[in-house]
């Protein structure tokens, strides 16, 4: 058992911080402020080899493991949790195509995808339907000239921003087994796109619906089988679930740095802060939850490419413990900060805003503590 990270990953992911810190930092406020990230930045990111995290070579990608990529999310993250997790979402499109696309569909979408060309966004929660995902109601008409799709999705990252949109809908039955998985191009004759959402963090991400009216979608668009599409859409959210948790976690972890850094220099009663005894002990909890939820993270990490029984059950414990211990420590380092930590300029606010939403996105923790309860049920009979 080994829990030191190989040459290579370290590389990783000092070059993503290292990135982070020269192209996202200095501009994460501005970008928040103006609602959207430039969409230079993204084949920036692609020259690095993070368009295609898992995508393979042959694609254009970089064939690197689940694990690499929460080093990279975990590290964009310290600069800016709103940018690196949208570039996550991204990975996840082209991780779904690489595992479950055609042959044809790989070679017609993932080059562009792995030099970010062309930037993906993940479409399946709906007005109705968020934790009941099997219960979505977008639906896609088989035809002669194609699928024909009418319908909602909500809450999407990159609506109205991304150039392409992986869409489940309906093809079939009610439930699961009636679910496909449709990609969908910006520009396609009835898709359209909502207001975008004014929100309490991630305001760097523009997020809004994404609306099918009559919309034509080539038949060689549906990705791999019909009716298969929501089991390849959990399967995404398995990784989804790590690269979500990395970004709380690395946001979590410059949230503390700086804290250390303020404490050392704020003086109260006459000597520095991080002098006090009751404030050192706050600092070692943060710091002790913070390593565990990182060895624990990096355990599903490594179930998930080692292809492990439980591999989904340890994405789920994953992604609870880590976002809330993430959250927790983050809003506990504002409070470190007294009132400067209310502040804009400090930093500390920002991230407090930005990590909440990754204790609901890609599944709420509520149903992170469903499924892991479940297999446990399912494991004891």
């Amino acid at each position: 058992m080994d829990f030191a990270l190989t040459e290579e990953q370290t590389l990783i992911f000092d070059m993503a911080k290292g990135f982070g810190e020269e192209h996202i930092a200095p501009n994460a406020q501005k970008w928040e402020a103006e609602g959207s990230i430039p969409k230079e930045l993204w084949p920036q990111l692609a020259e690095l080899g993070f368009g295609g995290l898992y995508v393979s070579e042959e694609y254009g990608g970089s064939g690197l493991s689940r694990l690499d990529a929460t080093l990279v999310f975990e590290a964009l993250a310290m600069s800016c949790p709103a940018v690196g997790s949208f570039l996550s979402i991204h990975n996840m499109c082209g991780g779904m195509i690489d595992k479950f696309g055609s042959e044809e569909t790989k070679q017609a979408w993932l080059p562009a995808l792995c030099s970010m060309e062309k930037v993906f966004s993940y479409c399946l929660t709906e007005p109705g339907s968020g934790s009941d995902a099997a219960a979505l109601r977008t639906r896609a008409e088989k035809t002669n000239e194609g699928y024909k799709m009418n319908g909602t999705k909500a809450f999407i990252s990159g609506g109205n921003y991304s150039d392409v949109y992986v869409t489940m809908c309906r093809t079939g039955e009610e439930g699961p087994k009636g679910i496909s998985t449709m990609i969908v191009e910006n520009g396609t004759p009835g898709l359209s796109y909502g207001a975008n959402e004014n929100k309490m963090g991630w305001k760097a991400q523009p997020t809004s619906q994404v609306q099918f009216d009559d919309c034509m979608v080539p038949h060689e668009n549906l990705m791999g089988e019909e009716g298969k599409g929501f089991s390849y859409a959990m399967a995404g959210l398995d990784g989804g679930r790590l690269n979500i948790s990395a970004g709380a976690l690395g946001g979590a972890q410059n949230a503390l740095d700086l804290t250390m850094q303020y404490m050392s220099e704020r003086k109260a009663f006459g000597k520095p802060i991080n002098q006090f005894q009751a404030l050192q002990f706050r600092l070692a909890e943060y710091e002790t939850k913070l390593q565990a939820a990182r060895t624990f993270l990096r355990q599903a990490a490594w179930k998930l490419d080692t292809g492990a029984h439980d591999a989904t059950k340890f994405c789920a414990m994953a992604k609870l413990m880590v976002t809330d211990v993430a959250f927790e420590v983050a809003n506990g380092c504002l409070q470190l900060h007294g009132g400067y930590g209310y502040l804009a300029d400090y930093g500390i606010e920002k991230i407090v805003r930005d990590l909440r939403v990754h204790q609901i996105l890609e599944g709420t923790n509520e149903i992170m503590r469903l499924i892991v309860s479940r297999q446990m049920i399912a494991d004891a009979a």
